[in-house]
């Protein structure tokens, strides 16, 4: 009696089983199957929506102040979402009304958080305030002295250098919506930045990034934040000459402050 031998099918099973990535997708004689044809045109339309995605600025100010964070509400230089996407040196400043609020504001702070749409605001508002309450601990218990937390519309990750370098603040933290993907249309990702200024560059960044359900979870993502923001006040450098070794390294974690209640103007910015 003739076993069953394994059809090709059989043996890219546990090639597809390791990625979201659409391999060796079924065929209907010349053309894609008509399921994958359809699972494809519904993730790229997700995409698109994404991109599209409006950040819900008085909810995040909510959750901020409910954290003990100062929430701001800025905007970039791109007065909409068509001018943001045509012209992306418009994202990577903030406009002068914004410019003035913030330089009220500078102080002497460690680090501090900026909250910007990017290309995926749905990523923000999903990923965003789980990720700074697995990190706010972190940082309390180490003193760290957290500046008030910008919230940009149409921003892009320069954006944290202005806003980072006007509050005075030693290190910036932008997390910021990814550019949405056919597997992953709610990414997150965090890029810190010694020193901020104006003019910096991608390779003086370090980045974390597909932060989501099915990439790096929020827990993870704040153990290596706060690794590598240790070692960039430690050595005075972040980018390329910073490396993450936060694997084993043993991190200091206090309990969560207690939250305070909003009040009747939380939703609102400063």
């Amino acid at each position: 009696m003739t076993k069953n031998r394994p059809t090709v099918s059989d043996r890219l099973a546990p090639l597809r089983t390791a990625t979201p990535a659409r391999i060796f997708l079924p065929g209907a004689g010349a053309a894609v199957a008509t399921k994958a044809n359809l699972e494809f045109s519904l993730a790229h339309a997700r995409a698109r929506d994404a991109v599209g995605g409006v950040l819900d600025v008085d909810r995040l100010a909510q959750d901020l102040r409910a954290r003990a964070l100062i929430p701001v509400c800025v905007a970039s230089a791109a007065t909409d979402r068509r001018a943001y996407l045509a012209r992306p040196d418009l994202g990577r400043r903030i406009d002068d009304a914004s410019r003035r609020l913030l330089g009220t504001l500078s102080g002497d702070f460690d680090i501090a958080f900026v909250v910007a749409d990017g290309l995926c605001a749905g990523a923000v508002m999903i990923h965003a305030i789980p990720l700074l309450d697995a990190a706010l601990p972190l940082f309390r218990a180490g003193d760290w002295r957290i500046g008030p937390v910008a919230i940009v519309r149409h921003g892009r990750v320069a954006v944290g250098d202005q806003i980072g370098e006007i509050l005075s603040a030693r290190l910036v933290a932008v997390l910021i919506g990814e550019r949405p993907g056919l597997s992953s249309p709610n990414s997150l990702g965090v890029y810190l930045t010694f020193s901020p200024r104006i003019g910096r560059t991608d390779a003086e960044r370090n980045c974390l990034s597909n932060i989501h359900a099915q990439g790096l979870s929020c827990m993870e993502a704040a153990q290596k934040l706060f690794y590598l923001s240790m070692e960039a006040r430690q050595r005075n450098i972040t980018g390329v000459a910073l490396k993450d070794h936060s694997e084993g390294a043993r991190l200091t974690v206090a309990a969560p402050p207690q939250q305070r209640q909003p009040g009747r103007d939380s939703g609102s910015c400063m």
